[in-house]
């Protein structure tokens, strides 16, 4: 009686945990956006000075400018076709569609903000996700009289050789590190002879 209990105890568990199983399967999404590209290789490219572009190159008809500052800032001023993506909202449904289309189409978008530094985190955000089309527009904003002044800002190089550093932090990370061997010290150990007894002298 007991065995026949625990079996059906066992046959309801296993049902139900089967049926949880198929629940999860039919019920998992895909995550919209996956990265295609990964860390790494976005750090290498974003210090490379072809990502960069400067005011007096602006005018290509291929460029597409985007301010990634808030609409409020890019209503009080912003450069001539710009459209605003403010970066909390650049990977929504709509935006993410329209940087597929841009890259169908061979244009590149060029994302700017107050200074290169805000528009570095969409960069790599939209990098990482494989679009390549993507530049940074190596400006520095400020207003007078209520007017945006944009002018070109100089992009510190790194004296220090990047890709060198990180093949130097993979070598590290990939040797083993061998524990030393502590060798402790042999401890002699003398033995004391007892001494024996002497006999009592005399008798009774």
């Amino acid at each position: 009686m007991k065995e026949l209990e625990k079996t059906k105890r066992i046959s309801i568990a296993l049902t139900l945990f089967i049926l949880a199983v198929l629940i999860g399967l039919l019920t998992y999404k895909r995550p919209k956006h996956t990265y295609a590209i990964n860390t790494q290789k976005a750090l290498e490219k974003i210090t490379d000075n072809d990502f960069f572009v400067t005011l007096e190159h602006i005018n290509n008809p291929n460029y597409v400018p985007i301010d990634v500052r808030s609409s409020n800032e890019f209503e009080k001023g912003h450069l001539e076709n710009a459209i605003n993506i403010h970066t909390p909202e650049i990977l929504n449904e709509a935006n993410s569609a329209f940087f597929k289309e841009l890259k169908e189409l061979n244009k590149t978008a060029l994302l700017y903000g107050n200074n290169p530094h805000e528009a570095n985190v969409p960069f790599l955000f939209l990098y990482q996700l494989g679009y390549d089309n993507i530049k940074l527009l190596s400006i520095q904003n400020s207003y007078s009289q209520n007017k945006l002044i944009s002018q070109n800002c100089a992009i510190e190089k790194s004296e220090n050789d990047i890709q060198t550093f990180i093949n130097e932090s993979v070598k590290k990370a990939n040797v083993k590190v061998v524990p030393k061997k502590i060798i402790r010290p042999v401890k002699k150990i003398i033995t004391v002879q007892k001494k024996k007894k002497k006999a009592p002298e005399g008798g009774c």
